[in-house]
This record gives C-alpha cells, sequence and structure tokens, in this order.
C-alpha cells in the first residue's frame, strides 16, 4: 500500500475584468469562455512578442538615471533583453529564427525610434512602470490588468501612458482603445481615490498618441457599463454557456476549429469558477 498523499486539487482560478478579456466577450462570448475560463492555450504571434520587447526595454530604461536615457542606449538593450526572453521561453527561438532575427531587431529599434520622437524620457521620472492594479469595484466587479506607466506631474496631477505597438485604429475602431484607457482611469480612481487628469495612448509605429481627459461622471458611467457587462458574464458562466457571435475576426481566431459556427465541438465546460482572467 502506497503512503504517498495525492496532492490536493488547485481550485480554478477567480476570474476578474482586464480590458482583453471585457473585449473578447464583446467580440464573442464564447471567445471568452476559451480565454478566460477553459483557459486554452494560443500560439504567440511575431508581432506580440515584438511588443513584449519594446514593452520591456522602456520599462528598462525608466529605471535607469535619465542621463542614460538615450536611443542608442536602448538599441543596445534591443539583444540581451531578447536573449532574456528567449531563455524564459525557448519556444521563441522558433517564432523568430535566426534567418528573421536581423530584420525583428530592426521592426524593434525602428518602434523604439518613434517613442524616442514623440517623449523625451530624460526630462522626468516615471512614478510606475508595468504598474499591476487588482481591485473590486463599488458595484462588485473584480478586474485587474497592468498599467504600462504611470507619471505623476510636480502639481501632483496624475498621467496614464500605455504603449502600442501596433497599427492605429481608424477612428470608427479606436472605441476599445478608448475602452482600455477608460478601464485603468477608472481602477486607478477608486484604489488610489484620485482620477488621472491625463490619458494617454502612444502610436509607437506612426508616432502619434491619443489622449483622453476623464470625468468623474464618465467614469461613474462607464462603472455602469462595466456592471452591466460582467452580470452577462456571470450569467453565460453560471447557466454554462457562452453564445457564438461571428464576425470577419472570425478569421484570426486561434480557437476557429472548437467553434460550433465552423462545425466545431468546444470542450466539456469546466465550470464557473466563480469572481475575483486576465
Amino acid at each position: 500500500m502506497s503512503s504517498s498523499i495525492d496532492a490536493p486539487k488547485k481550485k480554478p482560478r477567480p476570474l476578474a475584468l482586464s480590458p482583453s478579456r471585457a473585449g473578447d466577450y464583446q467580440q464573442c462570448p464564447l471567445l471568452y469562455r476559451f480565454r478566460a475560463i477553459d483557459r486554452l492555450p494560443e500560439p504567440k504571434t511575431v508581432a506580440q512578442v515584438k511588443g513584449t520587447l519594446v514593452h520591456a526595454v522602456l520599462e528598462h530604461m525608466h529605471k535607469l538615471p535619465r542621463a542614460e536615457r538615450d536611443y542608442p542606449a536602448m538599441v543596445k538593450q534591443l539583444k540581451p533583453t531578447w536573449a532574456q526572453m528567449c531563455e524564459e521561453d525557448s519556444e521563441l527561438k522558433d517564432l523568430v529564427p535566426e534567418s528573421d532575427l536581423y530584420d525583428f531587431l530592426v521592426e524593434s529599434r525602428s518602434l523604439l525610434r518613434g517613442y524616442f520622437e514623440m517623449e523625451n524620457p530624460q526630462g522626468f521620472d516615471a512614478t510606475e512602470c508595468e504598474m499591476y492594479v487588482d481591485t473590486v469595484l463599488p458595484n462588485g466587479v473584480p478586474v485587474r490588468g497592468f498599467i504600462d506607466r504611470v507619471d505623476t506631474a510636480p502639481s501632483g496631477q496624475i498621467r496614464v501612458v500605455d504603449y502600442k505597438t501596433g497599427k492605429k485604429p481608424k477612428p470608427q475602431w479606436s472605441q476599445q482603445a478608448q475602452f482600455q484607457m477608460l478601464f485603468y482611469a477608472l481602477v486607478y480612481w477608486r484604489i488610489f481615490n484620485e482620477i488621472p487628469a491625463q490619458l494617454r495612448l502612444m502610436y509607437l509605429k506612426v508616432n502619434d498618441s491619443m489622449f483622453l481627459t476623464p470625468s468623474p461622471e464618465q467614469l461613474e458611467f462607464f462603472e455602469r457599463d462595466l456592471g452591466e457587462l460582467w452580470t452577462k458574464i456571470e450569467m453565460d458562466g453560471k447557466a454554462g454557456h457562452f453564445r457564438t457571435k461571428t464576425s470577419k475576426l472570425c478569421g484570426w481566431c486561434p480557437h476557429q476549429a472548437l467553434c460550433p459556427e465552423f462545425g466545431g465541438v468546444p470542450p466539456q465546460y469546466p465550470g464557473w469558477p466563480g469572481s475575483t482572467a486576465d
């Protein structure tokens, strides 16, 4: 008879809303289920890891003394940062093989140049970089995520900054970007009891920014909308039914083979894990 004791099964991680998961549900409730509840693995894309690389270099830069925050120095950081990423995830070398690495780094360098053409990091010190936020809103909605950067002006005013390494969306498709920024402004307000004076989305690829100045009324309205969205998610989760919603984006869905709209069968529903996935 074995004397070993079976390790207890881990409980499913409680759910919370993030901008990406909220966007998934709005795009297709079943996609939300696959990502947040089933937590199905997805292949990384070159664009995603390029963004991760640039974000990592910029985070490192803001920890340096002001005099060391220049473009040539950050370009030199690309290779060692990429090497470290590959050590932590060996699959990245298959995604970006040695034959493609030069072009990959050149494109990353171009994004860094875009940043330096938009902002002088030697003129200020970031208060926080990659700031993790996790709380429950007054209306009971659990929320969490990462804010790329928080700045504090000499006057004490707060600026929330997010870097974007992809294309800047056309005006009719900019709602998702605004959603993300309002989300983090709301979360920051509820945690620190201060509304950021400015929200800035920096599109490094095109050297352009989107600015928002949120008001208490705007954030309260947004908070109400989040509450309605979370209620729908909870109802679907407890019922075990997440409907499909087809669109042009279906062509890019990594889980199309499991979607009933394309002849697939979703995996067995694991059950609603409760509340408080990024």
